[in-house]
């Protein structure tokens, strides 16, 4: 009895100390001074240079194949005058294509079949952004008749981010010497710093309208791009003396 009494006293400091045993290791601090945490945003603009457009066509007809037929003369017009718009083939890609059976409800009935419908849609990233809306009325003029958009953004967002990116730097300081001064402070420096979050002015796709047939008298479609904010978000740590 007396050989388990004393394992079992030699077992319980061996517990509390595994207890004690950290599962974090905190950065390391100076003991002198104090933390501050701050988060700022910095931001920049830009004007959109690249606007992304879904164009389609949707084709109903009373048979499938019909439906498919249809809907591939169609949508090779699309894309012919998508290429003679010089839109390169990189730009052009196929987003979706569906067939699916049109249904007619009847109380106290089953569904009857009584057509089918077929779509197909390519998304179109236009780089130059003031002709996205003359071809998208040569797009309609040639059959399309469903477009999403536009989607418009940057091509080439890193110099527009990292300027937000020093901006956010600025503002964080800035934060942390009024807080320093109103705390009879100063700041003595930066601790760490980490990236919470970006915005590389991108927007999004706006919700999916039917295209209108091309009258002769219509006027042209226009694309204004506007501004882009481009913003960074920052945590700063500084130590404060």
């Amino acid at each position: 009895m007396q050989y388990w009494a004393a394992l079992a006293m030699i077992a319980v400091p061996s517990a509390a100390m595994a207890q004690t045993v950290p599962t974090s290791v905190e950065p390391l601090v100076p003991a002198q001074g104090t933390i501050l945490d701050v988060s700022a945003e910095g931001r920049t603009t830009r004007v959109p240079d690249l606007a992304t457009i879904r164009a389609g066509v949707v084709s109903q007809a009373p048979t499938a194949a019909a439906a498919l037929a249809d809907n591939a003369q169609r949508m090779a017009r699309v894309i012919a005058a998508l290429k003679r718009a010089g839109i390169a083939p990189r730009d052009i890609a196929t987003a979706n294509v569906a067939l699916s059976p049109q249904y007619r409800y009847t109380e106290g009935q089953a569904p009857a079949i009584t057509g089918y419908q077929a779509n197909n849609t390519v998304s179109v990233r236009f780089r130059d952004v003031a002709k996205a809306g003359s071809v998208l009325d040569a797009l309609v003029a040639e059959g399309a008749n469903q477009i999403d958009g536009p989607n418009l953004s940057l091509d080439k967002p890193e110099a527009a981010l990292d300027e937000a990116r020093t901006d956010a730097v600025r503002r964080a300081r800035a934060r942390a010497d009024l807080y320093a001064a109103a705390a009879g402070m100063k700041v003595a420096r930066v601790i760490s710093i980490a990236e919470a979050g970006q915005d590389d002015g991108g927007s999004p796709i706006r919700p999916q309208f039917m295209a209108r047939a091309m009258k002769a008298d219509a006027a042209p479609t226009e694309i204004a791009p506007g501004e882009k904010d481009v913003t960074v978000t920052l945590s700063v740590r500084f130590l404060l003396q």
